[in-house]
């Protein structure tokens, strides 16, 4: 249980590792003074001066697991088709780890104030405020929820561009008129673009849910969903890379973070899967699942062999609790 044990020191090479009980941890922080040596977020506390710091360090940590993935792929036959890696993302890594500093500052916040550490606890929380607005940003900017202002933003160049060439047309400027008229229409199909994107995330629909089993049609592996997009939010090198294109419905279609078994994968922890290539087990999966965010991002299982996810990781994507159906078989 999340609220029974601190968060988990991170470390940035792609794993998690849990270092003690939320008793042990008050220990540690009595003795250090709540700030750490080792922790991710203690080291954002001492070297974070603003957002920038946070962004040029996610930029660092890609360059550097992407090296890391370039190096690995000779080695695995990656040009002879496509394999468990080409759904490598990053990215989808990078968002669960915003995610993990939130909760470890939120934890220690909480702690500073039971120990009455109130200058701490103040540090802390200013520095907790500073990452929710940097998540807040990437999320604005992956999901789209600017593109809505964005959208009226360039709906207004419109109006003002119509305009201007009305008065080149009455002007007889038809030199400045058709710039005018081709400019309007880069600007129309922009505006239909995000707005799309951003009605998108409004009104998608999902097949499946955070938490729950899944298998990879192609690849084989399980998996446990852990994030959702209604439609793909990656780079246009990465579709490309994963054959997006290919696929039945293509980039329109639902994508999802999913944890992958590391017994099985030991090497990819999060991928970016397109809900084609996802199937749901037709009988209830309670074989064990091994991976290192598993306790940070789930209460623990239910009786259908499915992950309960944290109210946080909840309220992150806007969804309700799951309810498992009541068999009365159950009761024999």
């Amino acid at each position: 249980m999340v609220q029974t044990q601190s968060l988990s020191t991170l470390t940035i090479c792609a794993s998690v590792q849990v270092y003690s009980s939320w008793r042990n941890r008050v220990k540690l922080e009595k003795s250090s003074g709540l700030i750490g040596d080792r922790c991710v977020s203690c080291q954002f506390l001492r070297r974070s001066s603003s957002s920038s710091f946070l962004r040029s360090h996610w930029k660092s940590l890609k360059q550097r697991n992407m090296m890391r993935v370039e190096a690995r792929w000779p080695f695995q036959g990656g040009d002879q088709g496509l394999d468990p890696n080409s759904e490598r993302s990053e990215s989808a890594n990078e968002d669960i780890l915003i995610f993990f500093f939130q909760l470890d500052l939120a934890t220690r916040v909480q702690c500073a104030l039971n120990m009455e550490q109130y200058d701490i606890a103040q540090q802390l929380r200013e520095k907790l405020t500073e990452v929710e607005e940097e998540a807040i940003r990437l999320q604005e900017l992956k999901r789209g929820s600017s593109s809505k202002s964005e959208a009226q933003d360039k709906g207004i160049s419109i109006i003002r561009l119509r305009a201007d060439l009305q008065n080149a047309i009455d002007g007889e400027d038809y030199g400045l008129a058709a710039k005018l008229r081709d400019e309007i229409s880069k600007l129309e199909a922009e505006s239909l673009a995000v707005s799309a994107k951003a009605l998108a995330f409004e009104n998608a629909e999902y097949a499946f849910r955070l938490g729950q089993k899944l298998k990879h049609k192609a690849f084989g592996y399980r998996a446990v969903v852990c994030g959702m997009d209604p439609v793909c939010c990656e780079s246009s090198s990465w579709m490309e890379a994963a054959e997006v294109e290919k696929l039945p419905r293509g980039s329109n279609q639902p994508f999802y973070q999913v944890l992958v078994d590391v017994r099985t994968h030991p090497d990819l922890l999060v991928a970016y899967v397109p809900e084609d290539n996802l199937l749901a087990p037709e009988k209830p999966d309670k074989e064990r699942f091994d991976h290192p965010y598993i306790s940070f991002l789930f209460y623990g299982a239910d009786t259908a062999g499915d992950f309960i996810p944290i109210q946080q990781l909840r309220e992150k994507y806007n969804k309700p609790r799951h309810e498992v159906p009541f068999d009365s078989q159950d009761e024999d």
